[in-house]
């Protein structure tokens, strides 16, 4: 499998120097149509790139669940009490509760085909934080129980892969156990100097550099998956790769909503969006097209103080990166580069990281099409993990699993973030 994934990284370096050299063929001596067939073969060869993309995340995707299939069926888990077979155990002989759990389901989720410690075991997992039907609160036997810890890790890693706006090492993330308002201390102090002093002179009292304080309030808004039913003999057969597979099914949903609402909600009961909330920092010239030099203007537009930050860096869709790939400076070097699939170093834009955030707008008129800045300087506000429930007998036979989160979104410093817009039509 790593040969595999070796051999297409090898192969997306090979499409870029093509697709380079397409475009290096283009100046102002080339023909109209030689240019178009120019820009074409790039096109494709770029296009065959993101598609290699695709294809390498699903082979580490499948990489990493086959390893930790090999390593489960290494394990030894009791199917009953006299009989032993797949699974694991928490070390010291015990019942696990992820055990359980998974006999629980493989049993089409009935705790009466539990014995009684195992019910035990379930019911002291789940305590702290089950979901049960409304008209049931308290009954575990009506049908609700939470899953496992690691089902949990697993949606929270889904979806810091699915889009940026939920990734601690972009953004800043504070994780509170419950969901009261926080009020966040705001404070741009970049414009603000000292001066010099005069031998035996007093100090200056008037005011005039008092440091100026905001204030701005994180909530705690809650979103929902809806339920994802899947079989009684889905569970049975298939019990080893049903963490993850659900894992990846309620991640991704809850990734939409998430990169969706931190990217672009409008802060009108729901999260203030880090594309809704950044400062104007410049307005290029067309409707659907930028240059690079107003892409350098953008990072200019961010005073330095933000621009060295470790956290600064872009922010635009996949269609727009497409349109900043055949940018060039003025010594024809290209602003985008490649990064080095040896020491996995990924992409950079003026050598600065960037991230591809869908949920930002296309080129078009009037859109805000690429941000750029600390990112660090964007608070997201999480509060505890997502909260996932099991429910039976609404689908019996089959079964059905939800989950919800809570989490807000604001920018602390509007200075710290600006955005480039295209021009009105």
């Amino acid at each position: 499998m790593d040969n595999r994934i070796k051999e297409l990284r090898e192969k997306q370096a090979t499409l870029v120097t093509e697709a380079r050299e397409r475009l290096d063929q283009i100046n102002a001596a080339t023909d109209e149509t030689r240019a178009k067939e120019l820009e074409t073969q790039h096109d494709t060869a770029m296009a065959e790139h993101d598609s290699l993309e695709k294809l390498i995340e699903r082979e580490e995707k499948l990489a990493g669940l086959e390893k930790r299939q090999e390593e489960q069926r290494a394990r030894q888990r009791p199917l009953g009490r006299d009989t032993e077979a797949r699974g694991e155990d928490d070390g010291d002989g015990k019942l696990s509760y992820r055990e359980v759990f998974h006999k629980f389901l493989a049993h089409g989720a009935d705790p009466s085909e539990l014995e009684p410690e195992e019910r035990a075991i379930l019911r002291a997992g789940t305590a702290p934080k089950a979901e049960f039907r409304a008209q049931s609160v308290g009954t575990t036997t009506a049908g609700g129980f939470t899953v496992p810890t690691e089902l949990a890790n697993e949606i929270i890693k889904t979806m810091k892969v699915w889009g940026p706006m939920y990734d601690e090492d972009i953004c800043t993330v504070l994780n509170t156990s419950s969901g009261n308002p926080i009020k966040l201390p705001t404070v741009d102090d970049t414009t603000v100097t000292a001066e010099k002093h005069t031998e035996g002179a007093a100090l200056t009292d008037d005011g005039g550099k008092d440091v100026t304080f905001g204030q701005k309030g994180l909530d705690a808004y809650v979103f929902d998956t809806e339920f994802v039913r899947f079989s009684m003999e889905l569970a049975q057969d298939s019990i080893f790769n049903m963490e993850a597979l659900l894992g990846a099914l309620l991640g991704e949903r809850l990734a939409r909503i998430a990169s969706k609402e931190l990217t672009i909600g409008d802060g009108a009961g729901d999260p203030n969006g880090i594309v809704t909330a950044s400062s104007l920092g410049k307005t290029a010239a067309a409707t659907a097209a930028i240059t690079g030099d107003e892409i350098i203007d953008l990072v200019h537009s961010v005073n330095q103080a933000y621009r060295r930050s470790p956290k600064a860096r872009f922010q635009f869709a996949d269609t727009t990166l497409a349109a900043i790939r055949k940018l060039k400076d003025g010594q024809g070097n290209y602003l985008w580069q490649m990064g080095d699939i040896k020491t996995n170093q990924p992409g950079s834009l003026l050598g600065y990281p960037y991230s591809v955030n869908d949920d930002m707008d296309s080129l078009a008129a009037a859109k805000k099409v690429i941000i750029f800045g600390d990112m660090s300087k964007y608070f997201v506000r999480k509060v505890g993990s997502p909260v996932i429930g099991v429910l039976r007998e609404r689908f019996w036979p089959d079964l059905g699993i939800a989950g919800l989160i809570r989490f807000d979104g604001e920018l602390g410093d509007t200075a710290a973030v600006k955005h480039l817009i295209t021009a009105a039509a």
